[in-house]
Protein backbone atom coordinates (compact mmCIF):
# COMPACT_ATOMS: atom_id res chain seq x y z
CA UNK A 1 0.00 0.00 0.00
CA UNK A 2 1.92 2.60 -1.14
CA UNK A 3 -0.62 5.48 -2.57
CA UNK A 4 -3.21 7.22 -0.35
CA UNK A 5 -3.40 9.40 2.34
CA UNK A 6 -0.68 8.18 4.94
CA UNK A 7 -0.84 9.93 8.70
CA UNK A 8 2.07 8.90 11.56
CA UNK A 9 1.07 9.77 15.20
CA UNK A 10 3.36 9.05 18.01
CA UNK A 11 1.63 5.32 18.55
CA UNK A 12 0.05 4.63 14.93
CA UNK A 13 0.67 4.82 11.07
CA UNK A 14 -3.05 5.51 9.58
CA UNK A 15 -3.18 4.69 6.02
CA UNK A 16 -6.46 6.07 3.74
CA UNK A 17 -7.33 4.33 0.32
CA UNK A 18 -10.73 5.27 -1.20
CA UNK A 19 -12.64 1.96 -1.96
CA UNK A 20 -15.38 1.43 -4.49
CA UNK A 21 -17.20 -1.56 -1.67
CA UNK A 22 -19.52 0.53 -0.63
CA UNK A 23 -18.26 0.63 2.77
CA UNK A 24 -15.39 1.23 5.14
CA UNK A 25 -13.20 -1.63 5.62
CA UNK A 26 -9.70 -1.41 7.62
CA UNK A 27 -7.52 -3.41 8.86
CA UNK A 28 -4.53 -3.81 12.18
CA UNK A 29 -1.10 -4.34 11.35
CA UNK A 30 0.79 -5.05 14.40
CA UNK A 31 4.56 -6.29 13.71
CA UNK A 32 6.35 -8.67 16.05
CA UNK A 33 9.15 -6.27 17.04
CA UNK A 34 10.48 -9.10 19.67
CA UNK A 35 7.15 -9.20 21.30
CA UNK A 36 5.21 -12.16 22.53
CA UNK A 37 2.14 -13.25 20.60
CA UNK A 38 0.04 -12.03 23.98
CA UNK A 39 1.50 -9.03 23.71
CA UNK A 40 0.90 -8.74 19.93
CA UNK A 41 -3.25 -9.96 20.33
CA UNK A 42 -3.74 -7.21 22.90
CA UNK A 43 -2.58 -4.66 21.26
CA UNK A 44 -4.64 -5.54 17.98
CA UNK A 45 -7.81 -6.49 20.58
CA UNK A 46 -7.54 -2.58 21.47
CA UNK A 47 -7.02 -1.64 18.32
CA UNK A 48 -9.68 -3.31 16.66
CA UNK A 49 -12.28 -2.43 19.29
CA UNK A 50 -11.46 1.26 19.27
CA UNK A 51 -11.51 1.68 15.21
CA UNK A 52 -15.20 0.21 15.82
CA UNK A 53 -15.92 2.74 18.17
CA UNK A 54 -14.60 5.75 17.25
CA UNK A 55 -14.05 5.51 13.48
CA UNK A 56 -16.14 2.93 11.97
CA UNK A 57 -19.88 4.84 12.37
CA UNK A 58 -18.40 7.83 10.81
CA UNK A 59 -15.95 6.65 8.02
CA UNK A 60 -16.98 6.94 4.41
CA UNK A 61 -16.66 4.10 2.08
CA UNK A 62 -12.43 3.36 2.30
CA UNK A 63 -10.20 1.55 3.20
CA UNK A 64 -8.16 2.02 6.08
CA UNK A 65 -4.92 0.45 7.28
CA UNK A 66 -3.66 0.67 10.96
CA UNK A 67 -0.46 0.20 11.82
CA UNK A 68 0.68 -0.05 15.58
CA UNK A 69 4.45 1.17 15.80
CA UNK A 70 6.89 0.19 18.92
CA UNK A 71 6.00 2.42 20.88
CA UNK A 72 1.57 1.62 21.16
CA UNK A 73 3.16 -1.81 23.24
CA UNK A 74 3.26 -0.31 26.14
CA UNK A 75 0.96 1.97 26.04
CA UNK A 76 -2.26 1.96 27.93
CA UNK A 77 -5.91 2.14 26.48
CA UNK A 78 -6.60 5.96 26.87
CA UNK A 79 -3.49 6.20 25.38
CA UNK A 80 -3.96 4.35 22.07
CA UNK A 81 -7.48 6.14 22.03
CA UNK A 82 -6.48 9.83 22.15
CA UNK A 83 -3.81 8.44 19.52
CA UNK A 84 -6.26 6.99 17.19
CA UNK A 85 -8.64 10.16 17.83
CA UNK A 86 -6.04 12.67 16.90
CA UNK A 87 -4.42 10.56 13.94
CA UNK A 88 -8.45 10.36 12.71
CA UNK A 89 -8.70 13.89 12.97
CA UNK A 90 -5.42 14.62 10.97
CA UNK A 91 -6.66 11.89 8.51
CA UNK A 92 -9.98 13.85 7.83
CA UNK A 93 -8.11 16.84 7.45
CA UNK A 94 -5.53 15.49 5.08
CA UNK A 95 -8.40 13.96 2.92
CA UNK A 96 -10.33 17.19 2.76
CA UNK A 97 -6.97 19.09 1.74
CA UNK A 98 -6.39 16.75 -1.16
CA UNK A 99 -10.30 16.34 -1.94
CA UNK A 100 -11.38 19.11 -5.41
CA UNK A 101 -14.84 18.77 -3.98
Amino acid sequence: MRSGIKVRAKLLDLRRLDSAAGHPRFAVVVAKFSFSAVQRNKVKRRLRELVRLHMLPVLPPMDLLVRARREAYGATFEMLSDDINDAARRLAVAHNDRDPR
